[in-house]
């Protein structure tokens, strides 16, 4: 599992760690069962704070996302991977609906970066 923090992003450290988690469960990069990499391990690869790193997986494990188990570490919850197929169902809904609207696909990017 290969996590990259974006350095532009104004969001806290902890919430920028498990928004790359929650992609990589998504995208199917981590799943069901499979064990993550150590807070340690992840912090040293992310130069952070290992409290920081623990921060973020505490946030996921909170979901139901991940579990912790002494002696086996940290593992995708069964169950947990959100496919991104349906991600994709509710952005073609949006640009379904913005486009009866009359906004064009330009109008709805610019919205969105708006709101970021």
């Amino acid at each position: 599992m290969l996590l990259r923090l974006d350095t532009t992003d104004t969001r806290p450290l902890h919430e920028q760690v498990a928004a790359a988690i929650r992609r990589a469960i998504a995208e199917g990069e981590c799943r069901a069962g499979e064990r993550l990499p150590s807070a340690r391990d992840l912090s040293a690869a992310l130069d952070l704070n290992v409290n920081t790193v623990l921060r973020g997986l505490r946030e996921l494990r909170d979901e139901g996302l991940l579990e912790f188990r002494r002696g086996r570490g940290i593992t995708v919850a069964e169950g947990a991977a959100a496919p991104r197929s349906g991600l994709r169902i509710k952005v073609r809904e949006l640009v379904a609906e913005a486009s009866r609207l009359g906004y064009s696909r330009t109008d709805l990017i610019d919205m969105i970066r708006e709101s970021s």
